[in-house]
Protein backbone atom coordinates (compact mmCIF):
# COMPACT_ATOMS: atom_id res chain seq x y z
CA UNK A 1 0.00 0.00 0.00
CA UNK A 2 1.45 3.33 -0.99
CA UNK A 3 -0.49 6.98 0.09
CA UNK A 4 -1.03 9.99 -1.80
CA UNK A 5 1.38 12.52 -1.47
CA UNK A 6 1.23 16.82 -1.44
CA UNK A 7 3.73 19.41 -2.01
CA UNK A 8 4.98 20.83 1.61
CA UNK A 9 4.38 24.01 0.25
CA UNK A 10 0.61 23.47 -0.27
CA UNK A 11 0.29 21.85 3.29
CA UNK A 12 2.55 23.97 5.50
CA UNK A 13 3.53 27.73 6.26
CA UNK A 14 7.15 27.82 6.17
CA UNK A 15 9.32 31.17 7.72
CA UNK A 16 13.19 31.12 8.65
CA UNK A 17 14.47 32.83 11.99
CA UNK A 18 15.26 36.11 12.25
CA UNK A 19 18.45 36.24 15.13
CA UNK A 20 22.28 35.01 13.91
CA UNK A 21 24.10 32.27 15.83
CA UNK A 22 26.08 34.10 18.27
CA UNK A 23 23.10 35.24 19.79
CA UNK A 24 23.00 31.76 21.90
CA UNK A 25 23.12 32.34 26.01
CA UNK A 26 24.73 29.52 27.80
CA UNK A 27 22.05 28.34 30.08
CA UNK A 28 19.22 30.02 28.07
CA UNK A 29 15.94 29.60 29.30
CA UNK A 30 14.30 28.79 25.75
CA UNK A 31 15.55 26.03 23.14
CA UNK A 32 17.74 28.61 20.14
CA UNK A 33 17.41 26.31 17.27
CA UNK A 34 20.36 27.26 14.30
CA UNK A 35 22.05 24.66 11.88
CA UNK A 36 23.79 23.40 14.80
CA UNK A 37 23.05 19.53 15.30
CA UNK A 38 22.85 20.41 19.05
CA UNK A 39 19.94 22.75 20.42
CA UNK A 40 21.27 25.86 21.79
CA UNK A 41 19.44 28.44 24.02
CA UNK A 42 18.57 31.61 24.41
CA UNK A 43 16.58 33.99 27.48
CA UNK A 44 14.30 35.70 24.72
CA UNK A 45 11.86 33.70 22.60
CA UNK A 46 10.24 35.09 19.28
CA UNK A 47 7.88 31.81 18.29
CA UNK A 48 5.22 30.05 20.52
CA UNK A 49 3.94 27.38 18.29
CA UNK A 50 4.34 23.70 16.86
CA UNK A 51 6.69 23.05 14.18
CA UNK A 52 9.95 21.21 12.34
CA UNK A 53 13.00 23.31 12.57
CA UNK A 54 14.84 22.50 9.99
CA UNK A 55 18.56 23.41 9.53
CA UNK A 56 18.71 25.59 5.95
CA UNK A 57 22.88 25.30 5.47
CA UNK A 58 25.43 23.08 6.70
CA UNK A 59 29.08 22.97 5.41
CA UNK A 60 28.75 18.97 4.16
CA UNK A 61 24.77 19.35 3.40
CA UNK A 62 24.19 17.00 6.96
CA UNK A 63 21.09 18.73 8.17
CA UNK A 64 18.49 17.99 10.80
CA UNK A 65 15.03 18.42 11.53
CA UNK A 66 13.54 18.33 14.90
CA UNK A 67 9.91 18.62 16.41
CA UNK A 68 9.21 21.37 19.12
CA UNK A 69 6.47 22.46 20.84
CA UNK A 70 5.95 25.85 23.01
CA UNK A 71 8.67 28.77 23.14
CA UNK A 72 11.51 29.59 21.35
CA UNK A 73 13.97 31.37 18.99
CA UNK A 74 15.69 30.63 15.76
CA UNK A 75 18.52 31.63 13.50
CA UNK A 76 17.83 33.22 10.16
CA UNK A 77 18.39 30.37 8.18
CA UNK A 78 16.81 27.90 10.22
CA UNK A 79 13.71 27.18 8.64
CA UNK A 80 10.34 27.15 11.31
CA UNK A 81 7.70 24.68 9.00
CA UNK A 82 4.32 24.63 10.74
CA UNK A 83 1.18 22.68 9.58
CA UNK A 84 -1.07 24.91 7.88
CA UNK A 85 -4.20 22.73 8.84
CA UNK A 86 -3.04 19.83 11.85
CA UNK A 87 -6.52 18.08 10.85
CA UNK A 88 -5.30 17.12 7.54
CA UNK A 89 -0.94 16.69 8.56
CA UNK A 90 0.49 16.14 12.27
CA UNK A 91 3.21 18.38 12.87
CA UNK A 92 5.38 15.58 14.08
CA UNK A 93 4.46 13.07 11.65
CA UNK A 94 5.94 15.66 8.97
CA UNK A 95 8.91 15.91 11.49
CA UNK A 96 9.53 12.39 10.70
CA UNK A 97 8.66 12.66 7.03
CA UNK A 98 11.53 14.72 6.39
CA UNK A 99 13.82 13.44 8.38
CA UNK A 100 13.55 10.80 5.92
CA UNK A 101 14.22 13.21 3.31
CA UNK A 102 17.59 14.41 4.48
CA UNK A 103 19.86 12.51 2.60
CA UNK A 104 17.76 13.79 -0.69
CA UNK A 105 17.79 17.22 0.88
CA UNK A 106 21.79 16.71 0.76
CA UNK A 107 22.04 15.77 -2.51
CA UNK A 108 19.56 18.70 -3.77
CA UNK A 109 21.30 21.24 -2.08
CA UNK A 110 23.46 24.22 -3.97
CA UNK A 111 27.18 25.72 -2.51
CA UNK A 112 30.03 25.13 -2.92
CA UNK A 113 31.82 25.73 0.33
CA UNK A 114 28.23 25.68 2.28
CA UNK A 115 25.53 23.99 1.41
CA UNK A 116 21.80 25.70 1.31
CA UNK A 117 18.09 24.29 1.05
CA UNK A 118 16.35 27.00 -0.44
CA UNK A 119 12.47 27.40 -0.06
CA UNK A 120 12.17 26.84 -3.68
CA UNK A 121 13.32 23.40 -2.77
CA UNK A 122 11.50 23.01 0.08
CA UNK A 123 8.20 23.97 -1.45
CA UNK A 124 8.48 21.00 -4.09
CA UNK A 125 9.21 18.73 -1.54
CA UNK A 126 6.36 15.47 -1.86
CA UNK A 127 5.05 14.42 1.61
CA UNK A 128 3.12 11.59 1.93
CA UNK A 129 -0.33 12.08 3.43
CA UNK A 130 -2.19 9.18 4.81
CA UNK A 131 -5.77 9.75 6.46
CA UNK A 132 -5.04 11.95 9.61
CA UNK A 133 -6.04 8.65 11.72
CA UNK A 134 -2.98 7.03 10.42
CA UNK A 135 -0.91 9.83 10.86
CA UNK A 136 -1.41 10.18 14.69
CA UNK A 137 -1.08 6.27 15.14
CA UNK A 138 2.48 6.21 13.16
CA UNK A 139 3.38 9.12 15.34
CA UNK A 140 2.09 7.65 18.55
CA UNK A 141 4.34 4.37 17.51
CA UNK A 142 7.75 6.30 16.66
CA UNK A 143 7.32 8.89 19.39
CA UNK A 144 7.33 5.86 21.90
CA UNK A 145 10.83 4.96 20.83
CA UNK A 146 11.82 9.66 20.73
CA UNK A 147 10.17 9.34 24.16
CA UNK A 148 12.47 6.62 25.65
CA UNK A 149 16.04 7.99 23.51
CA UNK A 150 14.97 11.56 25.54
CA UNK A 151 14.65 9.78 29.28
CA UNK A 152 17.79 8.49 28.27
CA UNK A 153 19.39 10.86 27.23
CA UNK A 154 18.23 12.90 30.73
CA UNK A 155 20.22 9.98 32.69
CA UNK A 156 23.29 11.02 30.90
CA UNK A 157 22.80 14.57 31.69
CA UNK A 158 22.52 14.05 35.50
CA UNK A 159 25.21 11.41 35.70
CA UNK A 160 27.28 14.28 33.89
CA UNK A 161 26.23 17.33 36.07
CA UNK A 162 26.68 14.76 39.04
CA UNK A 163 31.00 14.31 38.05
CA UNK A 164 31.30 17.49 37.48
CA UNK A 165 29.66 18.94 40.42
CA UNK A 166 32.28 16.57 42.34
CA UNK A 167 35.05 17.73 40.40
CA UNK A 168 33.61 21.62 41.25
CA UNK A 169 33.00 20.95 44.34
CA UNK A 170 36.27 18.94 45.54
CA UNK A 171 39.03 20.80 43.18
CA UNK A 172 37.33 24.27 42.54
CA UNK A 173 35.73 24.70 45.64
CA UNK A 174 38.61 22.75 47.68
CA UNK A 175 35.93 20.92 49.71
CA UNK A 176 37.27 17.44 49.24
CA UNK A 177 37.15 15.14 52.18
CA UNK A 178 39.34 16.23 55.11
CA UNK A 179 39.97 19.50 53.55
CA UNK A 180 39.23 20.78 56.98
CA UNK A 181 42.24 19.83 58.41
CA UNK A 182 44.61 20.58 55.67
CA UNK A 183 46.73 23.52 55.25
CA UNK A 184 47.10 25.84 52.09
CA UNK A 185 50.43 26.82 50.89
CA UNK A 186 51.01 29.03 48.08
CA UNK A 187 47.13 28.71 47.24
CA UNK A 188 47.40 25.23 46.95
CA UNK A 189 46.20 22.58 49.75
CA UNK A 190 49.11 20.53 50.95
CA UNK A 191 50.14 17.31 49.38
CA UNK A 192 49.41 19.33 45.70
CA UNK A 193 51.70 20.34 43.28
CA UNK A 194 51.13 22.69 40.38
CA UNK A 195 52.92 20.98 36.76
CA UNK A 196 51.93 22.00 32.72
CA UNK A 197 49.75 19.59 31.02
CA UNK A 198 52.52 18.06 29.12
CA UNK A 199 53.91 16.23 32.54
CA UNK A 200 50.61 14.38 32.97
CA UNK A 201 50.09 13.50 29.56
CA UNK A 202 51.19 12.69 26.54
CA UNK A 203 49.25 15.13 23.71
CA UNK A 204 48.83 13.94 19.92
CA UNK A 205 47.75 15.66 16.56
CA UNK A 206 45.44 14.03 14.07
CA UNK A 207 45.60 14.31 10.07
CA UNK A 208 43.71 13.48 7.13
CA UNK A 209 44.52 11.25 4.53
CA UNK A 210 44.72 12.63 1.00
CA UNK A 211 41.00 12.10 -0.32
CA UNK A 212 42.40 11.72 -3.82
CA UNK A 213 43.58 7.93 -2.90
CA UNK A 214 39.98 5.91 -2.38
CA UNK A 215 42.11 3.56 -0.95
CA UNK A 216 42.88 5.66 1.73
CA UNK A 217 39.05 5.23 2.51
CA UNK A 218 37.38 2.29 0.75
CA UNK A 219 36.09 -0.25 3.39
CA UNK A 220 38.03 1.24 5.92
CA UNK A 221 38.23 -0.06 9.42
CA UNK A 222 39.66 2.22 11.74
CA UNK A 223 37.59 4.65 13.30
CA UNK A 224 38.60 7.87 12.50
CA UNK A 225 37.17 11.16 14.74
CA UNK A 226 36.13 14.61 13.31
CA UNK A 227 35.30 17.20 14.32
CA UNK A 228 31.11 16.70 13.61
CA UNK A 229 31.05 13.08 15.54
CA UNK A 230 31.60 15.76 19.01
CA UNK A 231 29.54 18.87 17.71
CA UNK A 232 26.13 16.28 17.45
CA UNK A 233 26.98 14.28 20.68
CA UNK A 234 24.70 14.63 23.84
CA UNK A 235 27.18 12.97 25.79
CA UNK A 236 30.93 12.59 26.85
CA UNK A 237 31.29 8.52 25.17
CA UNK A 238 31.82 8.41 21.46
CA UNK A 239 30.76 4.68 20.91
CA UNK A 240 31.41 4.94 16.96
CA UNK A 241 32.19 7.41 14.08
CA UNK A 242 30.73 8.85 10.88
CA UNK A 243 34.14 7.75 8.51
CA UNK A 244 36.66 4.82 8.67
CA UNK A 245 40.30 5.08 6.62
CA UNK A 246 42.16 2.04 6.20
CA UNK A 247 45.53 1.07 7.50
CA UNK A 248 47.07 2.77 4.41
CA UNK A 249 45.38 5.96 4.70
CA UNK A 250 46.85 5.91 8.28
CA UNK A 251 50.53 4.74 7.39
CA UNK A 252 50.20 7.32 4.63
CA UNK A 253 48.89 10.55 6.80
CA UNK A 254 50.22 12.20 10.23
CA UNK A 255 47.14 10.70 11.93
CA UNK A 256 48.33 8.64 14.93
CA UNK A 257 46.32 5.13 16.41
CA UNK A 258 45.11 6.49 20.11
CA UNK A 259 44.91 3.84 22.45
CA UNK A 260 41.35 3.47 24.13
CA UNK A 261 39.96 5.67 26.62
CA UNK A 262 41.97 8.59 25.34
CA UNK A 263 40.17 12.02 25.75
CA UNK A 264 39.48 13.74 22.35
CA UNK A 265 39.52 17.51 22.43
CA UNK A 266 38.77 19.26 19.51
CA UNK A 267 41.31 21.90 19.13
CA UNK A 268 40.54 24.32 15.81
CA UNK A 269 37.23 26.43 14.94
CA UNK A 270 34.95 24.53 17.27
CA UNK A 271 37.24 24.35 20.36
CA UNK A 272 36.78 22.25 23.52
CA UNK A 273 33.93 19.51 22.49
CA UNK A 274 35.22 16.21 24.76
CA UNK A 275 35.02 12.43 24.67
CA UNK A 276 36.38 9.35 25.05
CA UNK A 277 35.88 6.33 22.97
CA UNK A 278 36.16 2.50 24.31
CA UNK A 279 38.05 1.55 21.03
CA UNK A 280 41.39 2.47 19.51
CA UNK A 281 40.58 5.74 17.15
CA UNK A 282 42.44 8.32 14.92
CA UNK A 283 41.68 11.61 14.07
CA UNK A 284 41.69 14.57 11.76
CA UNK A 285 44.37 17.25 12.35
CA UNK A 286 41.81 19.27 14.50
CA UNK A 287 42.05 17.74 17.92
CA UNK A 288 44.79 17.83 20.30
CA UNK A 289 44.06 14.23 22.07
CA UNK A 290 45.78 13.38 25.70
CA UNK A 291 47.17 9.96 27.03
CA UNK A 292 47.12 10.43 30.74
CA UNK A 293 50.16 8.79 31.94
CA UNK A 294 48.98 8.20 35.11
CA UNK A 295 44.84 5.85 35.17
CA UNK A 296 43.41 7.52 37.95
CA UNK A 297 44.35 11.25 36.12
CA UNK A 298 41.96 10.21 33.41
CA UNK A 299 38.78 11.72 34.38
CA UNK A 300 40.68 14.34 36.73
CA UNK A 301 42.29 15.47 33.61
CA UNK A 302 39.13 15.22 31.03
CA UNK A 303 37.08 17.47 33.82
CA UNK A 304 39.87 19.91 34.67
CA UNK A 305 40.18 20.76 30.70
CA UNK A 306 36.29 20.92 30.50
CA UNK A 307 36.04 23.60 33.46
CA UNK A 308 38.67 25.21 31.20
CA UNK A 309 37.40 25.52 27.68
CA UNK A 310 36.96 29.86 28.31
CA UNK A 311 40.67 29.88 29.05
CA UNK A 312 41.46 27.54 26.06
CA UNK A 313 39.73 29.54 23.62
CA UNK A 314 41.64 32.69 24.80
CA UNK A 315 44.49 31.40 23.90
CA UNK A 316 43.83 30.37 20.55
CA UNK A 317 45.16 32.12 17.75
CA UNK A 318 44.30 32.45 13.81
CA UNK A 319 42.37 34.95 11.13
CA UNK A 320 40.57 32.18 9.12
CA UNK A 321 39.70 30.48 12.13
CA UNK A 322 40.88 29.65 16.00
CA UNK A 323 42.98 27.20 16.87
CA UNK A 324 45.26 26.42 19.89
CA UNK A 325 48.72 24.90 19.32
CA UNK A 326 49.78 21.54 20.43
CA UNK A 327 52.57 23.58 22.29
CA UNK A 328 50.54 26.39 23.78
CA UNK A 329 48.43 23.66 25.36
CA UNK A 330 51.37 21.59 26.53
CA UNK A 331 52.46 24.65 28.60
CA UNK A 332 49.27 25.52 30.16
CA UNK A 333 49.31 24.51 34.03
CA UNK A 334 47.71 22.33 36.02
CA UNK A 335 47.24 21.71 40.08
CA UNK A 336 47.65 18.02 40.92
CA UNK A 337 46.06 17.14 43.75
CA UNK A 338 47.43 14.07 45.93
CA UNK A 339 47.42 10.56 44.71
CA UNK A 340 44.40 9.75 47.35
CA UNK A 341 42.26 11.90 46.44
CA UNK A 342 42.98 11.65 42.58
CA UNK A 343 42.31 7.64 43.05
CA UNK A 344 39.49 8.67 45.23
CA UNK A 345 37.40 10.60 42.65
CA UNK A 346 38.35 8.42 40.34
CA UNK A 347 36.87 5.14 41.39
CA UNK A 348 33.81 7.31 42.08
CA UNK A 349 33.63 8.80 38.60
CA UNK A 350 34.07 5.39 36.96
CA UNK A 351 31.14 4.01 37.68
CA UNK A 352 28.76 7.09 36.13
CA UNK A 353 31.13 6.83 33.07
CA UNK A 354 30.60 2.96 32.74
CA UNK A 355 26.58 3.82 33.43
CA UNK A 356 26.95 6.55 30.79
CA UNK A 357 28.14 4.17 28.22
CA UNK A 358 25.73 1.54 28.70
CA UNK A 359 22.81 3.97 28.48
CA UNK A 360 24.61 5.64 25.41
CA UNK A 361 24.30 2.19 23.97
CA UNK A 362 20.88 1.80 24.58
CA UNK A 363 20.17 4.91 22.81
CA UNK A 364 21.99 3.52 19.66
CA UNK A 365 19.63 0.02 19.84
CA UNK A 366 16.41 2.13 20.40
CA UNK A 367 17.76 4.33 16.99
CA UNK A 368 18.29 1.17 15.18
CA UNK A 369 15.03 -0.03 15.45
CA UNK A 370 13.25 3.34 15.08
CA UNK A 371 15.20 4.15 12.10
CA UNK A 372 13.97 0.73 10.72
CA UNK A 373 10.37 0.79 11.50
CA UNK A 374 10.10 4.47 10.54
CA UNK A 375 10.42 3.94 6.65
CA UNK A 376 8.22 1.03 6.85
CA UNK A 377 5.46 2.97 8.54
CA UNK A 378 5.90 6.10 6.41
CA UNK A 379 5.55 3.66 3.23
CA UNK A 380 2.47 2.02 3.73
CA UNK A 381 4.06 -1.24 3.92
CA UNK A 382 3.37 -1.97 7.35
CA UNK A 383 -0.46 -2.08 7.34
CA UNK A 384 -2.08 -0.25 11.10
Amino acid sequence: MSFVTAKLKNISIIQTGKLDSNAAVEKGIYPFFTCDPVTLHIDKWAYDTEAVLLAGNNASGNYTAKYYKGKFNAYQRTYIIESVNTEILNTRFLCYSLNLQLQLLKTMSSGSTTKFLTIRLLHALDIPLPNISLQNRIVEIISGYDDLIENNQKQIKLLEEAAQRLYKEWFIDLRFPGHENTPIHNGLPEGWEKVTIADVCETVGGGTPSTSHNEYYENGTIRWVTPTDLTKKHSLILLNTEKRITQEGLKNSSAKLLPPETILMTSRASIGYFAVCEHEVCTNQGFISCIPKQEEMRYYLLFNLMNRVDEIKGKATGSTFLEIAKRTFRELSIAIPSNILLTTFHEIVIPMISKIRVIEKEIVQLLDARDRLLPQLMSGELKL
